[in-house]
């Protein structure tokens, strides 16, 4: 029986940058995912400077071999409305692939990791865990996303009040004949609303791929509006290239409607396992990210100590970090008329564009780095 001070289950961005911080301070840490890494991860995948920042990552470093896009604007509107281009002049965000910066940031967090190795038993002995029959914890985090495991133990996914977002999207790369024909700026992603605002679509190429994608948190018929959202892009000239892979489902909970389950006896949630991506972007990176490491320093800091009440800091922290968890918004009480009537205009403002949409929902410009 291998004994571990901390297990981690999931080895995305939440639990690498949890390892991390906790081998920093020599916590002994085990990372198990039912994953071989590199692996095919549904995303957008872009990251924001606060990220960089937190993640203390070293940029020049990581762009020497693995794609960084630079993205200095992008292009929003409802899709049965008028585009809006807004340039900032500068870097705001930068391209990742998802199956690259998973495998970077697992690999440097330095935590012995069981990869290929899915949750398949979890029980309670005394003050520890037993896992799989062969490993022994003090404290599990959940790490392993919408679906993750530790979040179905803690009754994290029982609450049908809470807003979850199904998408679908693929990530392939195009030759330059392909992207030539179409009018993808690699710099300028492309964001466009359903006409009821209970989702989105993006096109997004970062160096030679492209990344093409829709979610909503109305889920019925999402592979029909899916393929309509491809076609509107293509009768745009968006890209003229063949899609040569099928698209892969995701589902991930929003930081709204309801109050997160983040800590029990002996267990913490992070990242989409939590529940905090953001309402109007779906965002987890950066979510992911911080509640990782305001994680680790909350174990660091219970020395060994694991009951909920010295846990509980952590919650407060994502509390005061986030907010409490937003309520009804307009898409849930205004008339369906009236919604697609004011959206229509202020999808087509530049300033709402780029003050609300942008600055607010998808950058969180307004929002300081979390690090430590």
């Amino acid at each position: 029986m291998q004994r571990c001070d901390v297990l981690i289950v999931g080895g995305g961005p939440a639990g690498s940058t949890c390892a991390e911080k906790l081998r920093a301070v020599g916590a002994d840490v085990v990372v198990i995912d039912k994953k071989v890494f590199p692996r095919e991860k549904p995303c957008a995948g872009w990251i924001t400077p606060h990220v960089i920042e937190t993640l203390k990552l070293d940029v020049e470093a990581y762009r020497r071999d693995h794609v960084f896009q630079p993205l200095t604007g992008f292009r929003t509107g409802l899709m049965s409305g008028r585009e809006v281009e807004t340039h900032y002049g500068k870097a705001v965000s930068f391209g990742i692939r998802r199956y690259e910066f998973d495998r970077y940031l697992l690999e440097r967090s330095g935590a012995e990791c069981r990869l290929g190795e899915a949750l398949a038993k979890l029980e309670r002995a005394g003050d520890r865990w037993i896992v799989n029959g062969h490993l022994d914890a003090a404290l599990v985090v959940g790490a392993g996303g919408h679906f993750c495991p530790i979040a179905q133990r803690l009754g994290a996914r029982h609450d049908r009040a809470a807003s979850v977002v199904a998408a679908q999207e693929v990530e392939f790369e195009a030759s330059a004949s392909d992207l030539a024909q179409g009018r993808i700026d690699p710099e300028i992603p492309e964001l466009f609303f359903c006409d009821d605002l209970k989702g989105y679509g993006w096109c997004f190429r970062k160096g030679n791929f492209l990344n093409i994608g829709l979610g909503r948190v109305d889920s019925r018929e999402l592979s029909r509006q899916m393929g309509e959202f491809c076609r509107l892009l293509q009768d745009r000239r968006k890209f003229r290239c063949e899609i040569p892979s099928r698209f892969r489902g995701h589902a991930y909970q929003l930081y709204e409607r309801t109050p997160p389950k983040l800590i029990d006896d002996g267990a913490m949630l992070v990242g989409d396992a939590a529940g905090l991506a953001y309402p109007h972007s779906g965002e987890g990176i950066r979510p992911a990210v911080e509640s990782g490491s305001m994680a680790a320093e909350v174990i660091a800091a219970a020395a060994g100590d694991f009951s909920a009440s010295k846990l509980e800091p952590y919650r407060q922290r994502v509390l005061a970090r986030y907010g409490e968890p937003r309520g009804q918004g307009p898409t849930d009480w205004l008339p369906a008329g009236w919604l697609h009537f004011f959206a229509a205009r202020l999808m087509a403002s530049s300033w709402f564009a780029r003050k609300v949409v942008l600055d607010r929902w998808f950058l969180h410009a307004h929002e300081p780095a979390s690090v430590s």
